[in-house]
This record gives structure tokens, sequence and C-alpha cells, in this order.
């Protein structure tokens, strides 16, 4: 067994795309390769096939290599819920809320948690792809690391740094996050790659010598900039825009704990959608569709949207004929009343809804984590069938009751699912994925008012074909044959992608 870690200069530096295409990469060549993230903190999130979750991420890195995702792959998720307190996950399971400096002194303690699962994990694979969180730099929080060089000084592993040179000031990225390491941390560091460049590399070349020279290591590669790359998200939310005259005008508000906003990729791919997120202060514009999405802290956000007027918003939008719609937390938001007795999600308390759907939530321990499948129960006017099947997962803790419940969204092995409103103007699901499948995207859209059907983008497909895309990047832009010695591969092996781009 063999683990590489790749770690980053900063946030946002491209090691989520770099862990995929080099997992895409020796996958496509029949090595038995894994994903692996020590720690992450992010809000969004998938079920694993164990029955727990890990980051949406690793999720990603997992289909990457033909994999369903384990919680082995990322054994410690934080999921924030204010800015100094987060939901704590280990190896899938929820170990309670921390505020920030507990955690700092519990991280001894899930570092146990992380060794146990990567040394579980490779019992099964061959190659370990490790991701780092942040940058290794950040002095402040050294003591008792596990998500950057702490790991990877306790699996003895080696490190590639990644910086992002379309942030500016990569050399400096580089060599000074190099300098802040230890004596220890510096040598297991075996080179470079820079990422998201663009223009013309022979004007990169000298500055890509002075680096070699400056520091000791090579640089693996320069990966270019991938003009409309759509991959599974942590950091950023991305938006859409269609040049079409007659799209679907949608808007989503950006919520301070927004979870699973990947929900919405599928529209973003969409020809017929014109996507839009709305931060904080922003003016709400019209549109035909308003989704509230899955939030962490369900009642916290609830209250952000009535400071920042969307109840008002919501109320003219329903009068003018526009539609509305709710994605779990954004789900329970539409009913009358939230309560949370025990304080799972923060304070314990109760939070007046939107009084859209005549329904109450109930925060209850014991998350719903499953991935499910089922189909829309109401009328779609499409193709002559009032049915049309979706799939996705539940992850909440959440109890939802009431009338509106006696008119579901879809149906699931028997039992009902979501919502909609007598007059059809508002619906909500527990589903995220929902827009996933391109028949369920249609059909709720179709709801939503865009006329024209069978546009829906297939986005397991274009998740494969955008793995496919990361990895060729590998094969033409990396030193491959210096990325095989140092993973212990047989530089001599026949090389499958060779022979798949030679057919």
């Amino acid at each position: 067994m063999t683990t590489l870690m790749i770690q980053g200069t900063t946030s946002d530096a491209g090691k989520t795309t770099v862990v995929a295409a080099l997992c895409r990469w020796l996958a496509r060549q029949g090595v038995s390769v894994a994903p692996f993230k020590p720690q992450n903190m992010a809000l969004n999130s998938a079920v694993t096939v164990d029955g727990g979750e890990i980051g949406r991420s690793t999720a990603l890195q997992a289909l990457a290599c033909g994999l369903e995702p384990h919680s082995d792959m990322n054994p410690v998720l934080l999921k924030p819920q204010s800015d100094c307190g987060a939901q704590v996950i280990l190896r899938g399971q929820v170990h309670g809320n921390m505020e920030a400096l507990d955690y700092h002194a519990y991280k001894a303690e899930a570092m146990k948690a992380v060794m146990e699962a990567w040394r579980s994990l490779s019992e099964r694979y061959d190659v370990i792809i490790a991701e780092g969180a942040g940058s290794p730099a950040e002095v402040n929080l050294r003591a008792n690391d596990i998500a950057n060089m702490g790991f990877a000084e306790a699996a003895d592993c080696p490190v590639l740094l990644v910086g992002d040179i379309d942030r500016g000031g990569v050399f400096a990225q580089l060599v000074g996050t190099l300098a802040l390491l230890s004596g220890s941390e510096q040598q297991r560091t075996k080179g470079f790659i820079i990422n998201r460049f663009r223009g013309d590399i022979s004007l990169l070349e000298p500055g890509l010598d002075w680096l070699t020279e400056r520091t000791g290591k090579p640089v693996l590669g320069v990966l270019p900039y991938l003009h409309g790359l759509i991959v599974d998200s942590e950091d950023s939310i991305g938006t859409s825009g269609s040049s079409e005259a007659d799209a679907l005008n949608v808007i989503v508000p950006v919520l301070p704990r927004i979870s699973n906003h990947n929900d919405f990729d599928p529209l973003r791919l969409h020809p017929g959608v014109n996507l839009q997120f709305i931060g904080p202060d922003q003016t709400i514009p019209s549109a035909d569709l308003i989704i509230l999405p899955g939030s962490k802290s369900t009642r916290t956000d609830l209250a952000f949207l009535h400071s920042q007027g969307w109840p008002k918003a919501i109320r003219k939008h329903l009068r003018y004929g526009g539609k509305v719609f709710g994605i779990c937390g954004g789900f329970q938001m539409l009913g009358e009343q939230v309560d949370d007795p025990n304080g799972l999600e923060g304070g314990a308390g109760s939070t007046n809804g939107l009084g859209l759907l005549e329904m109450t939530t109930t925060m209850v321990a014991g998350k719903q984590l499953r991935n499910v499948s089922g189909t829309l129960t109401f009328q779609t006017d499409m193709s002559g069938s009032d049915r049309v099947v979706f799939s996705g997962y539940e992850m909440h803790n959440g109890v939802s009751e009431g009338a509106a419940l006696a008119q579901p969204l879809g149906c699931m092995k028997g039992s009902s699912e979501g919502a909609m409103s007598t007059d059809g103007q508002v619906a909500g699901t527990y589903v995220h994925g929902i827009f996933d499948e391109p028949a369920a995207c249609d059909a709720l859209l179709h709801w939503a008012g865009l006329n024209q059907s069978g546009s829906a983008v297939d986005y397991q497909q274009h998740r494969l074909a955008q793995l496919d895309r990361l990895a060729d990047q590998v094969e033409q832009h990396l030193d491959t044959a210096w990325l095989r010695e140092l993973l212990n591969l047989n530089p001599t092996a026949i090389n499958l992608e060779e022979i798949r781009h030679s057919e």
C-alpha cells in the first residue's frame, strides 16, 4: 500500500480536483485506488454505502475511483452550525456538537479515528490519494494537526503541494508555505503542482526553473485552467445564465448555513435555466421559481430570511403566479413552525415558519441518512405520464407532520414523500439530489413553468465525463513517470491510458 497526500497553499487551491484527477487517472489504468480526507469542514455531504456521511468532494473522488463512498474515506467531518461551533461526525456518525476551542482540545482523540480509518482503507486498496484541508502553513493550528502534515507525519507519506496561479502570487504561495513547515515536513514535500494556468507556458518556464533551484523541489507539472468545469464543489457556489429568451429564472437565497448546494448543479447545467444565488443584502429579483435550499441550522436561517425580507418577496412572488420549492431544511421552512426542543441545531426553542404548507417540523435525535429512489406523483403533463422516477439521498434530523403531507410530491416504496400545496404553487422534499435524474429535473422544471422538455443533463454522466477530462490533464501535463515512481508503481508497466487514446 502507498499513500500520497495532496496539500494546497490555500483553501480552494484545487486540491479536490487534483485528487479526483489522480484517482481517475489511476483507476483507468486498473490500479486499486481510494480517496482519503482525514478532516473536512463542509456543509456539502453525501450518504455512504455503510450508512454514514462524508464530504461531498470525497464522494466525488470515490466516483472517480469507481467506488461507492465509504465513511472511512473521510473519518472526521465538521459541519459548522455557528461561527464558533460545529457538529462533529466521526467515521460517518454524529459524535456531538463542539465549540471550536473544545474541538481543538479533542483533536488528539479524533486522530485515533483518522488513523483507524486510514489503516482500514490501506488493507483494502493498493494506493491511497489523501487530500489536505486549507493550508499546512496555518501555524496557529499546527498543534495536534490531523488535517495536513499531522496526518502525513503519522502515516509517513510523501506530499505534493498545489498552488493556484489564477489567484496570482503562486511562487510566493509555494515558497512561503514550504518555508513555514518544519524540517521533516519540508523533506516529505516531494514537489509542486501549479494549477489553473492560462497563457503561454514558455513565459512561465523561467519561473519554474527558479522555483526548483530555490527549493530543491521539482515542479511535477502545470495544469491548465479548465473552462466550463463543473464538479462537486466544497467552497464555492456557482451561478449560470441562459441566453435563451424564454429561460426559466430561478433564484436561491444563500443562507448562512446553506448545505448541499450541489443540489443545484443540474440546474446550472440546464440550457433553459437562468440560475442566480442571492446573497445577503442583495436585491431580490423577480423570478419564475424560488428554491429554498438545505440548511444545517434551519431556525437560524429562517431568522436570516426574515431579516432579508424574503417572506414578503415570496408572498408577492406567489400572488403573481410564481412557484416555490424547498429542499430538506428549505422544505421545513415552508411549514408553520420548526421546533428544536433539545437544541440539536443550536439553541433549543421554536421558530415560526413561512406558513406556506400546513405542517410543523420537530428536530429529533438520530439523523436520517439513506440513499433513496421513488416516483413523482403529481401530474406532470409530460409524455402522457404522471409517474417520473427520481433518486437522491436524505440527511436530516427533522420529522414533519401535518395535513400538507396528505398531498405528497412523490412516493418511495409505498410511503409518501414531500408535499405540494392544494393550489400547486408550493412544493417541497426531503430528498437531496432531486434534480439529478433528467426526467425528474424536466418534470419539476415543467411544473415551475419551463415549456421545453428533454433538455435536462444526465448529471451522473456529466460528472463522469468531467472526471475523465481531469484525468486527461494528468496524462497530458504532469510527469506521469515520476508519479508512478513516487507511487511505487512499475514505471515500465503497460500504460492502459496510452492504449485507450491510440484506439
